[in-house]
């Protein structure tokens, strides 16, 4: 054989090679899967795109993707297409949860070794379980409230303060659970309870309602108003209190002393959808320690597996969370739900008009 012949040949031979590789690095490329999780846009999306998924997509050959939206939004988009699910998991505020079971849109969930170390509370009728733990209490402008001289407040009856008139900020109630909460919690401190709900009805209007300077429809812009001046207190939770002040927000949150309410984020595998092994997988894994770790030190998302290892800050934001959840109040998400539409058409009647 010449040398002009095997010259010829080893490029050749080579050109079959890198063929070969691309070829099967095409094919693992080909397996990897893409499933979708519904939950809120910015801070949340960033945390777990960015820091939790990644170790599950490693291990499973498979890429999750946000569908961003509130927890209305992505029930909306779950019920649009039920019959065949777009996406395979959904994380939404506990009562829309509640609502989402009772829709059938949610698959059980398989049994897991890891769910065992999750507290009941944290588990929603054998179909969710939580992802993150948090606690609707009161924020305050302290910048606002150290400018007059005014106390810290210690209760939700300190919305209905004359001395806050105009200042008070609260979330729409049929469009927010941080402004249900404080609705129920007023209405308890009027003698009310879920099943009955005229005392806050009755009263909202001449007490907390004079001092309301508008009703939002979520948290967006609290942060905003406040900065603007117009906001002194509204009803908040210590993980976005916690947030905001490591931004350099002068707010504080206060657990009032009736008690804050548990408002947890959930999850659950959507029924009918084409992947529902991996999506179970994935639920398991975002409730694990390791997972519930990363979110709760890169985007303060506190945990809801008591076996989570935190350090430094993060941990003592936990356990600020775990004194505070001793004097929590739990909703009864089945008799709000049943409920709710007939006390948004009073709200958008008697309150917000």
């Amino acid at each position: 054989m010449s040398s002009w012949t095997t010259t010829l040949k080893t490029p050749v031979r080579a050109i079959a090679l890198m063929a070969s590789v691309v070829a099967a690095a095409s094919a693992v490329q080909a397996q990897t899967k893409t499933i979708y999780i519904g939950m809120n846009g910015g801070n949340m999306e960033r945390t777990y795109s960015q820091f939790v998924f990644p170790a599950f997509e490693k291990a499973n050959n498979v890429k999750v993707v946000v569908v961003p939206g509130t927890s209305t939004d992505i029930l909306a988009k779950a019920q649009a297409s039920k019959d065949k699910a777009q996406m395979q998991v959904m994380t939404l505020d506990d009562g829309v949860m509640y609502r989402a079971i009772s829709m059938g849109l949610c698959e059980k969930l398989k049994p897991a070794a890891g769910y065992s170390e999750i507290p009941d509370i944290a588990k929603i009728k054998d179909s969710a379980i939580g992802l993150s733990m948090g606690l609707t209490g009161l924020a305050y402008n302290t910048k606002m409230f150290a400018d007059k001289g005014w106390a810290a407040p210690t209760s939700w009856n300190d919305l209905a303060d004359p001395k806050l008139k105009g200042k008070v900020v609260v979330q729409s109630m049929p469009a927010s659970s941080f402004g249900l909460h404080a609705f129920l919690m007023f209405n308890r401190i009027k003698g009310g309870n879920e099943k009955n709900v005229d005392p806050a009805f009755k009263a909202w209007p001449t007490t907390i309602g004079p001092n309301v300077i508008e009703y939002i429809p979520n948290s967006s812009k609290v942060v905003e108003m406040m900065q603007a001046g117009d906001a002194a207190i509204f009803p908040y939770t210590l993980t976005q209190a916690e947030l905001m002040k490591s931004k350099g927000i002068p707010m504080e949150y206060v657990a009032p002393k009736e008690g804050a309410v548990v408002l947890m984020t959930a999850m659950c595998v959507l029924n009918n959808n084409a992947e529902s092994e991996l999506a179970q997988k994935l639920v398991e894994y975002l409730v694990s320690p390791e997972a519930q770790a990363l979110a709760m030190e890169n985007g303060s998302y506190n945990p809801v597996n008591p076996k989570t290892k935190l350090q430094g800050k993060p941990a003592e934001e936990q356990n600020k969370m775990n004194a505070i959840l001793k004097n929590a109040v739990a909703v009864d998400w089945d008799v709000v739900n049943a409920d709710r539409p007939e006390w948004n058409k009073r709200w958008n009647r008697t309150v917000e008009r």
